[in-house]
């Protein structure tokens, strides 16, 4: 059994809200790089270079990627060895989101009654997701969403009989009707399976899988390349203004689902497309 204090999560989720919300991941950067290589219309390449200009001008003046630093997600991967103490652990991840927002000096979005809209002013609470694992270690993940493109994500509940063509229609559909409001080129999250809750949950979850890394699924695999290449094929291109690039990835994730029901959710992200991953 490993002891770890839960002020260290504090401290380290101080510390990636501020990263994420400053820095570019290194799989987005290469995204980004080899997209504009391979853009074939000059306004989006043109495009392409403004965002990788912004993102390099964030870097050097420390001020964030996006005016919207997003509602904090939070994945926990806990090992089932460790033994948390100092408090509660909920307490301790949003003391930490609250410090990374004030100290970050990044915008406040959270309200506190999603129809009363008074602002809780530390963009707290976060959204936490626990996740119990073998071992001694935790894997802490932090994700800022910002809602232009969490707008533009949607739930099928499709029937058995619409089958693998009928999941294509649907994340196709979402990414039609997303258009330029999702902020492109996007990375989409896709969860299959499930229930209703399961799939929305997988789709999060796949959009901080690194970009260009497959699922070991080989059918997953073929389904993620053949949907980005017809997303692609959309010409909704950079910043919505046309072109070959309106994403960077497909990322599915599947589960066992009921016998009448075939769930499937999409999660879109923006070119952003902002995580980090720490291990203690």
């Amino acid at each position: 059994m490993r002891t770890v204090n839960v002020s260290e999560i504090t401290e380290q989720i101080k510390e990636m809200c501020i990263e994420a919300n400053h820095y570019l991941s290194e799989d987005m950067k290469n995204a980004l790089s080899e997209s504009e290589k391979q853009e074939k219309s000059p306004l989006g390449k043109q495009i392409l270079c403004q965002l990788q200009e912004n993102l390099k001008i964030a870097s050097e003046d420390m001020i964030p990627i996006c005016q919207d630093t997003g509602m904090a997600v939070i994945f926990l991967e806990i090992g089932q060895d460790v033994h948390l103490e100092g408090g509660p652990l909920e307490d301790a991840v949003n003391e930490g989101v609250r410090q990374g927002y004030k100290e970050g000096y990044l915008r406040k979005s959270v309200v506190r009654d999603p129809i009363e809209r008074e602002n809780t002013k530390d963009n707290t609470p976060a959204v936490i997701h626990y996740e119990i694992v073998a071992g001694d270690r935790i894997r802490i993940t932090v994700a800022p969403k910002g809602f232009g493109s969490e707008n533009m994500s949607r739930v099928f509940m499709l029937k058995p009989a619409d089958g693998i063509e009928g999941v294509k229609e649907a994340v196709l559909t979402a990414v039609r009707d997303a258009g330029p409001n999702a902020c492109p080129p996007m990375v989409v999250g896709v969860g299959i399976g499930g229930t209703f809750e399961k799939c929305a949950l997988m789709s999060k979850k796949a959009l901080t899988r690194e970009v260009g890394r497959h699922s070991d699924i080989p059918y997953v695999k073929e389904l993620e390349e053949e949907l980005l290449t017809k997303i692609n094929q959309l010409g909704i291109g950079p910043g919505g203004l046309g072109g070959t690039t309106t994403a960077f990835a497909v990322n599915i994730n599947t589960y066992p689902t009921h016998i009448a029901g075939l769930p499937v959710a999409v999660n879109i992200c923006c070119h952003v497309n902002r995580h980090a991953v720490r291990e203690i």
